[in-house]
């Protein structure tokens, strides 16, 4: 029986140098399509590097591009998912969604703790005490602000540079007394002013961009209207009320956009609250003052910080500031930028209000004189209504005595004419009598 097994024994052979075969033409680099097809296991590990691709894919189809700008004007262009994001400036995700297409015509500046949302329009971004994140900086609109943003951080920068040393100069005179409370402030010309913090300037120039659109817009509202009011109170024609519906469309989305910006500036200005918290760099100074203090270097910190949080308004001859100036509440700086912006935005909103007011006022006018002309067709009317009257009583007497009754006035001669003159003047008389009723109790016109 075991001379019966040489075909098990050729198989398992012929087996053994297919194996070897294939492993010596893998060696040698030849083509794998002259290679048997791999087993079904190997079928899987290949469609593995296909579904991670399809997932990178898909990550990457939620990114979208970003601009960075830092403290010295310096910018790129990034593409970025939003975990990068919000890791990076320190936010919660339901803020990313205000600056999403959703909440595209809504206007927000949130206070975060590390970072401020700005959504005002189109300006989209994610300001930090170091750093701007602009969403979406390649669209027209927004164009505007880059470039000025740019230009102003550079401008700031170059200042800074001269103004840093003229300061240097400065404190070397300031003297601190043995209690460490009181610093006396010497005079300070115009040119050494501190100037905003760097979250504020952000701010200061997205405003200035957003009202300066704002106001050009009004600018080209007033001037389509006017014409085309004017041109309605001359000729009520349906193409001259489809020019004013809408027009009055327009000026409502712009009334909407305006009051939008002005209702968020309004809500900052009444809450103190959230306004302190939008002073970023204030509290970057804090905790780089706290971690000094804790290093022993917190008198370095407080002396290098000093100079960024001085007030406009308090930089005089002889006044004094105290250490607890850089932890209390003023929001002055920031109150005068907002009732700045505020200001102008409402005398924008006066504006659209004033051109609603012609509208409103033409579209009475034209209705006067719709109604003056239905008054006229009404009046007409009614003169009508008279003299049929007055006709159908002439036409009630010939009728009566059109029907064969007998009488003797059908066998006088010459009695027609006369009797249908005179019956026609009596109509007549009945007219001009009803007719003067009506104009007595005035229900018609002179």
């Amino acid at each position: 029986m075991g001379k019966t097994n040489p075909f098990s024994f050729r198989r398992s052979s012929s087996g053994g140098t297919t194996t070897r075969r294939r492993k010596t033409a893998k060696k040698a680099g030849e083509s794998p399509l002259l290679l048997s097809p791999p087993p079904n296991n190997e079928v899987v590990s290949t469609a593995k590097p296909v579904a991670a691709v399809a997932k990178v894919k898909k990550k990457a189809g939620g990114a979208r591009l970003w601009m960075r700008f830092d403290r010295s004007g310096e910018s790129e262009v990034f593409e970025c998912d939003k975990t990068t994001i919000i890791k990076r400036a320190g936010i919660p995700a339901r803020d990313l969604r205000i600056l999403g297409p959703v909440f595209s015509n809504s206007s927000n500046i949130l206070a975060r703790e590390r970072a401020m949302v700005v959504n005002l329009e189109y300006i989209k971004a994610i300001v930090t005490a170091e750093e701007v994140l602009l969403l979406d900086p390649l669209r027209q609109e927004v164009l505007p602000f880059v470039d000025q943003l740019r230009q102003q951080l550079s401008h700031k920068t170059n200042s800074s540079i001269s103004g840093n040393r003229q300061l240097a100069l400065r404190d070397a005179e300031s003297n601190l007394s043995a209690s460490g409370r009181w610093i006396p402030v010497p005079e300070t010309s115009e040119g050494l002013q501190a100037e905003l913090p760097f979250e504020f300037q952000v701010l200061e120039v997205a405003l200035e961009v957003v009202c300066t659109y704002l106001d050009s817009s009004v600018a080209d509202l007033e001037r389509d209207a006017y014409p085309v009011l004017d041109e309605l109170a001359k000729n009520v024609s349906t193409k001259n009320l489809e020019r004013v519906r809408s027009l009055k469309s327009n000026l409502t989305r712009l009334l909407a956009r305006v009051q939008k910006v002005r209702d968020e500036l309004e809500h900052l200005l009444d809450d103190d609250e959230d306004m302190t918290q939008l002073y970023l760099t204030r509290k970057w100074l804090q905790n780089q003052q706290s971690e000094g203090l804790a290093g022993g270097v917190g008198s370095i910190s407080f002396n290098n910080g000093g100079h960024h949080l001085r007030r406009l308004s308090s930089v005089k001859s002889g006044s004094m500031m105290t250490s607890a100036n850089l932890y209390d509440d003023d929001v002055e700086d920031l109150e005068m930028l907002l009732e700045a912006y505020f200001m102008q935005l409402d005398g924008t909103r006066n504006k659209i209000l004033s051109v609603r007011e012609y509208i409103d006022d033409t579209e009475d006018y034209v209705n006067i004189q719709l109604d003056n002309q239905r008054n006229e067709l009404i009046q007409l009317q009614l003169t009508l209504t008279i003299a049929s009257f007055a006709i159908a009583i002439e036409t009630l007497v010939a009728g009566l005595f059109g029907m064969n009754i007998p009488c003797d006035l059908y066998y006088r001669e010459g009695i027609f004419e006369p009797f249908v003159g005179a019956i026609t003047v009596a109509s007549i008389m009945l007219f001009l009598i009803v007719l003067g009723y009506a104009r007595w109790k005035k229900l018609l016109g002179s």
